[in-house]
């Protein structure tokens, strides 16, 4: 599958961190992506319609992104969650992994780093 038939979901509620993903994803040929503000947000799109990988931040009003992952991974235990923070403690990482979470970036995410976790979406390198 190449990114460009990925479905991503973005949920950050910062709109410079959501701009700085989404032209990282279009810079590598996505163009089906859905961004939120929080992670009841998410939460809900990716239950209304799935998608192939959600790039969550971990602080977020209303929900936070690690309570989000637990509960998109409750309901599809093959969601593929990245965590994208600018908080990368250790702690967080763990409570991360054990949400459910299966790659991080450190905000801000290069390019490269979004290509690398999204070919561990699709399996491979695109090209």
């Amino acid at each position: 599958m190449g990114f460009e038939n990925l479905k991503v979901l973005i949920c950050d509620d910062s709109l410079l961190a959501r701009k700085n993903l989404r032209d990282g994803l279009k810079v590598l040929g996505c163009t089906n992506i859905t961004e939120v503000y929080d992670g009841k947000a998410a939460v809900d799109q990716y239950k209304g319609s799935s998608f192939d990988v959600v790039f969550l931040d971990i602080v977020m009003p209303v929900m936070d992104g690690i309570t989000a992952a637990r509960e998109i991974c409750a309901a599809d235990p093959n969601a593929y969650i990245v965590m994208v923070s600018s908080v990368g403690t250790q702690v967080h990482l763990r409570e991360a992994i054990k949400a459910g979470a299966r790659d991080f970036l450190q905000k801000p995410a290069t390019p490269e780093q979004i290509r690398t976790a999204l070919e561990h979406v699709t399996g491979g390198e695109d090209e």
